[in-house]
């Protein structure tokens, strides 16, 4: 009967538009399909009117929350036969005052809405099941399965009935049993037998095992190893090393004809052979008879060397927009020669690199071609250029950069102009970088940290610091012509570091 619902909890959703309305049951009306509820709540908000009533054209689905204690009474009829009809929305209505069933999951109503006053009714859910999963809850019984908690009885207890403590526990009995019918999967069933630990234990043969460990751990030479025994120990490998087997490897790619006085070794092994001035001479001459020009040579020595001191100088951790107020400062030395034209190029690409450059060369009536080239280009740069000592930084700069020296005319180190060039950047506590620097047979006025050769190195003195060359694009053949069997050592790279042997 339509009676039998009145004073039940109910939730009705009327779709995006009306929302979602919760209340007590006042009336049903089956002639013209209507549902009232009384203190109604819409959205989780109690409303200004006392009652409120739905079509059953508005409403698209209704949840049962709470029955009341008569229509609870009523036995539960498990499947639909003719003694039960079927609502407009999926519930299912008992024809002899059964509960309204729906098989949709119950909306928990939100913990802060205030308790219904009226019949101490409190709008906490109860939950239901649906046909289905009853008969799957009979099914899983009937095959040994935990026997979950019946909902059905919680959800027709009255208002005031109390959920029974389990196990005689005053706290906790009730979310137990909500843990249970959520979570329990009769896993207790199989935990019930101790894992035998002795017996599988006795399985693993000890004395054998480590037996067969020692046998292989060790060596003839006392080595370790981690194959089979009688197995060789495989040599350590870096991670980019490659351990396919392969032809071995020739580290002397390069000779020349006349053996230097000094060897030098890339970072990879390579052996790198220095050579002679006259040699270098020879080199360079053959070079620009086959198009690589002067000029060439000076702007691919500018780029090299340029690169090397902005990574000495910071790289990207200092050349940032972000430091634009911190721009490092490089004193640039340079004579009038070829090894000073050089050093123009490289502060030419300093300065366009936003490095601060201060250039020093001394006044001569007549200059180089291509100094005077290289000084037109570095004057477009913004950079400063002084010819007298005073003019340069007092306070340490952030490098210096040697191109005084000459590989032909020593004379110039007694001229005032490089001695007091000298003293200045020995005294300014910068370090030095030397580009191009002279054989071991004359002596360094400045002591540079790293010096920086072109092609091959020469035989260079310890005063020259850690020793780096540079590729200035000489092809493998000019290198045949003067005698030097030659092999790339730079990789991928165009500046590499050398190491002495």
């Amino acid at each position: 009967m339509a009676s039998d619902w009145i004073g039940s909890l109910v939730s009705v959703h009327c779709g995006a538009t009306l929302g979602v309305y919760q209340g007590e049951v006042s009336s049903v009306d089956q002639t013209s399909q209507t549902i009232s509820l009384r203190h109604p709540f819409h959205n989780g908000v109690k409303c200004t009117v006392p009652e409120v009533t739905f079509s059953a054209m508005d409403i698209k689905d209704l949840k049962i929350l709470e029955i009341r204690k008569s229509s609870a009474e009523v036995p539960r009829q498990n499947g639909p036969d003719s003694n039960s009809t079927l609502t407009p929305h999926g519930g299912r209505k008992d024809k002899g005052g059964g509960a309204l069933v729906n098989s949709a999951p119950v909306t928990v109503p939100n913990k802060t809405e205030p308790k219904l006053q009226e019949g101490g009714v409190s709008p906490v859910p109860h939950y239901s099941k649906s046909y289905g999963e009853r008969h799957m809850d009979v099914a899983g019984q009937s095959k040994g399965f935990r026997r979950r908690h019946n909902s059905w009885s919680s959800s027709c207890k009255g208002p005031n009935q109390a959920t029974p403590k389990k196990n005689g526990l005053k706290n906790g009995g009730h979310m137990k049993n909500k843990d249970d019918e959520c979570f329990g999967d009769g896993i207790d069933d199989v935990l019930d037998e101790d894992f035998d630990f002795e017996g599988n234990l006795a399985l693993f043969d000890k004395a054998a095992v480590f037996s067969q460990i020692d046998s292989s751990e060790r060596r003839g030479n006392g080595a370790r190893s981690r194959g089979t025994p009688g197995e060789q120990t495989p040599s350590r490998y870096r991670h980019d090393e490659n351990i396919l087997e392969a032809k071995p490897v020739v580290y002397r790619q390069i000779t020349v004809p006349q053996n230097g006085t000094k060897e030098y070794s890339t970072d990879s092994g390579l052996v790198v052979p220095s050579i002679s001035f006259e040699l270098h001479k020879r080199l360079l001459a053959a070079a620009e008879s086959h198009g690589l020009s002067l000029e060439r040579r000076l702007e691919m020595t500018g780029v090299c060397a340029s690169q090397m001191a902005l990574t000495l100088l910071g790289g990207p951790n200092r050349l940032t927009p972000k430091n634009v107020h911190q721009r490092p400062t490089v004193a640039l030395l340079c004579g009038p020669h070829v090894q000073g034209a050089q050093g123009i190029s490289c502060g030419r690409h300093l300065a366009n690199h936003e490095v601060e450059v201060i250039l020093f060369l001394p006044n001569f009536v007549k200059m180089l071609e291509a100094i005077t080239s290289e000084l037109a280009l570095f004057g477009k740069t913004g950079g400063k250029l002084v010819s007298n000592v005073k003019d340069l930084p007092e306070t340490p700069v952030d490098l210096v950069i040697n191109c005084l020296d000459s590989h032909e005319n020593g004379f110039l180190r007694d001229q005032p102009w490089y001695k007091a060039a000298a003293d200045w950047a020995n005294q300014n506590r910068a370090p030095v970088l030397s580009i191009d620097p002279p054989v071991s047979g004359q002596a360094h006025a400045v002591e540079a940290k790293w010096s920086l050769s072109l092609g091959l190195p020469l035989p260079l003195s310890e005063g020259a610091g850690r020793v780096y060359l540079c590729d200035i694009g000489i092809p493998r053949q000019v290198f045949q012509e003067v005698g030097i069997k030659y092999h790339s050592p730079f990789g991928c790279k165009f500046v590499i570091p050398l190491h002495s042997e």
